[in-house]
């Protein structure tokens, strides 16, 4: 290829890339503040299993919702990062089940799982899993922010095997955890009362725990079934 014809090739590259740059930016920007699903009830698109780059069949699709049918899926995590964002879903967990909606994921192989990394929201049977009683004032019941935070209303919570509506907001370093229709923990995301939060927590020695603006979502395999419908986030 003469000179001439690789500075054509060369200028036309560049414009290419740029163009692609700003219709990626441009349509990231018009779909802040707008609600997007992130589950169709039919296919898994825009999910993957932790490190790797499909789905592993321990995780379904029954009834319109994501399903965890047994242990060994691994966490199931979106293809995008989200930072400040407002995310909506229903869980139900099986009888003495364990799970957890996780934020802010790093996904890097110097860590072992999403919860190296993102704090997270409790996904749990209170009534008959041992981690309802661990950690410190219930800061291990469903709606908690993960061994920082308990929830400040126990009663909202619905049982095992029946669908609870949860609502994740995270906007300029303040975070929410609300459980069917009431707010349960309003929590610092960033900064440094965050800091003391993961200070006094199982965490305060995990590098790179909470430490990101913005990372992936997970949905946790800890093991139990657990189900996820009506999943949809927006972009602050």
């Amino acid at each position: 290829m003469n000179c001439t014809k690789w500075q054509a090739f060369g200028k036309a590259s560049v414009i290419a890339l740029i163009t692609l740059a700003l219709t990626g930016s441009n349509a990231e920007a018009q779909n802040k503040g707008k609600w997007v699903s992130l589950f169709d009830g039919k296919s898994l698109n825009g999910w993957h299993s932790w490190q790797s780059d499909k789905v592993l069949p321990q995780w379904k699709i029954e009834d319109n919702a994501i399903v965890l049918a047994e242990k060994g899926g691994k966490d199931l995590v979106t293809d995008k990062e989200y930072g400040d964002f407002e995310l909506e879903l229903e869980w139900k967990i099986a009888e003495g089940g364990n799970s957890g909606i996780i934020y802010h994921v790093i996904e890097d192989k110097k860590y072992c799982c999403p919860y190296s990394t993102g704090p997270e929201i409790q996904v749990l049977d209170d009534v008959k899993h041992p981690d309802s009683k661990a950690g410190k004032n219930g800061n291990h019941k469903s709606g908690s922010l993960y061994d920082m935070l308990p929830p400040t209303d126990l009663t909202v919570v619905k049982p095992a095997g029946q669908w609870n509506k949860a609502k994740i907001v995270i906007k300029g370093g303040h975070g929410e955890s609300w459980l069917n229709g009431k707010k349960v923990v309003d929590f610092p995301a960033a900064g440094p009362e965050f800091q003391k939060l993961v200070a006094d927590s199982k965490f305060k020695t995990w590098e790179g725990f909470g430490a990101s603006s913005k990372g992936k979502i997970a949905l946790q395999d800890h093991g139990d079934k657990v189900s996820y419908r009506n999943i949809r986030i927006k972009e602050l």
